[in-house]
């Protein structure tokens, strides 16, 4: 675009008078349309040499290289250009202009905007800074702005601006919570955009690895699986679970998707203990665990000719149900205070929309053993100081009658059965010896013992020995 001004002027000695004079133009706007004729000329058409107009002898340059921003979409862009002596040359059309480059088109020369974008704003500050904002940056924003000075020749410098965008998931082209039979395959798909690309991972929310198994190849377990579908084949009931999508392109955050895996099958019964035994009065545990998908129905039967109630928790019996894992539990039936008619079979039973299916459990009963009512050893105590049993002078203790009879026939050397001499009572009191007087007088005197004591005790302490037993 070109813009021309004609002038007639009077000349001396000429004929007649100039036309009128066509009315000058607003100054703004013949500096941008100066300011227009210059860039998009690219420098063909140049203003009027600023040389002849100089001040100072300081040409105008860049203190500082422009910089590149990377923003995230949606905030703001900043891009700085820092001048000196730009206020020592003095040129008409002379000031810093910000252009698109790749596509020439002008956004602002000094502090004024040019461009219809209201996004874009130029900010001028300590007469040597220039500041292009651009606010809620778009992708299509991204590209190569030139910060340029209009001198003669031109000086610019160019700074790139990349627009990234985080990665997000489109939940509409994406796999949500999948339900399948035991042995069939599940594909899940996780769609996702940003920019740069986002690379999209799978792993299982429990640690555990998953479980490829393609059509004629082993089964191969891998921690992560990179991709945006993953694809399960001939899936068991150990792949059941959650797994999650993650997006990620270096742009944070990363985001993710939780997809679950429901797998159906027919509800299975284990019962570590098939024979429980506990003695009556006591407390006692059944035990049965359940794998089952959807959840079962579980309850307890006290079988009775194959057949009984269900048992529900009361006083004496305590139903309680562990869960293992998201298809698996286990199933305990405390009994308390055993009684007789609760040694039986227990019938324990889950049953889901796939079937039913039970598991038996004998309980029976382990009788405590009787305490001892017979003594081991007999212990015949004596009147007097001695409470052992009656030893003879080799420290031999002397059999009764009854254990003569119960002696081994091959013993050898039998030891006679007599009674034991009697004892001197505690509260008697030896007579001194005197070696006057005949024998008949030293037995009838009133310290000895006369001569049927001794046939008195031998009966009476053989009788003591007897009825000990009895006693005890």
């Amino acid at each position: 675009m070109f813009l021309s001004t004609c002038l007639f002027v009077k000349v001396p000695g000429g004929m007649g008078s100039a036309a009128p004079r066509r009315p000058p133009a607003p100054r703004l706007l013949l500096q941008v349309a100066a300011a227009l004729l210059l860039f998009t000329s690219g420098g063909a058409e140049q203003a009027p040499s600023p040389k002849s107009n100089r001040v100072h002898s300081f040409e105008p340059q860049f203190l500082e290289p422009l910089q590149n921003v990377t923003v995230t979409e949606g905030r703001e862009a900043t891009f700085t250009c820092v001048v000196d002596h730009l206020g020592g040359y003095r040129g008409q059309w002379l000031g810093v202009a910000w252009i698109k480059a790749d596509t020439k088109a002008i956004l602002a020369i000094h502090n004024r905007v040019i461009t219809h974008n209201n996004r874009m704003n130029v900010i001028h500050s300590d007469h040597k800074t220039w500041e292009l904002k651009i606010k809620d940056v778009r992708r299509n924003d991204s590209g190569e702005y030139m910060c340029q000075i209009n001198t003669d020749p031109m000086k610019n410098q160019v700074g790139h601006l990349n627009v990234v965008i985080p990665p997000d998931i489109l939940a509409e082209e994406s796999s949500g919570d999948v339900m399948v039979s035991e042995g069939n395959t599940v594909r899940l798909v996780c769609r996702a955009h940003g920019y740069p690309q986002p690379r999209v991972e799978w792993r299982r929310e429990d640690g555990r690895k998953i479980a490829l198994r393609p059509a004629g190849q082993a089964k191969n377990e891998v921690q992560t699986w990179e991709g945006s579908e993953l694809v399960l084949e001939r899936v068991t009931r150990d792949d059941m679970g959650a797994y999650l999508c993650i997006a990620s392109n270096e742009i944070p955050p990363a985001v993710s998707k939780r997809m679950v895996v429901q797998v159906h099958f027919h509800p299975v019964v284990r019962i570590p203990n098939q024979l429980v035994g506990a003695p009556v009065g006591t407390n006692v545990t059944l035990e049965c665990e359940v794998e089952a998908s959807p959840k079962s129905i579980n309850f307890w039967t006290k079988l009775l000719d194959e057949q009984g109630p269900q048992i529900v928790d009361s006083r004496r019996y305590v139903n309680e149900e562990i869960e293992v894992n998201q298809y698996t539990l286990k199933m305990h039936l405390t009994i308390l205070d055993l009684q007789q008619d609760d040694f039986t079979y227990y019938s324990c039973t889950a049953k889901n929309s796939l079937g039913e299916v039970k598991g038996k459990i004998k309980l029976y009963e382990i009788p405590l053993p009787k305490p001892l009512t017979t003594p081991q050893e007999v212990i015949v105590g004596t009147v007097g100081e001695e409470d052992s049993p009656t030893r003879n002078h080799h420290d031999q203790l002397i059999p009764l009658a009854e254990d003569k009879q119960a002696a081994s026939p091959h013993q050898s050397k039998r030891i006679p059965t007599r009674p034991p001499p009697p004892s001197r009572p505690r509260n008697t009191h030896a007579v001194p010896f005197s070696p006057e007087g005949p024998t008949a007088d030293r037995g009838s005197s009133g310290g000895a013992a006369p001569p049927t004591l001794g046939l008195f005790l031998g009966p009476l302490l053989l009788l003591l020995r007897l009825l000990r037993p009895l006693v005890v």
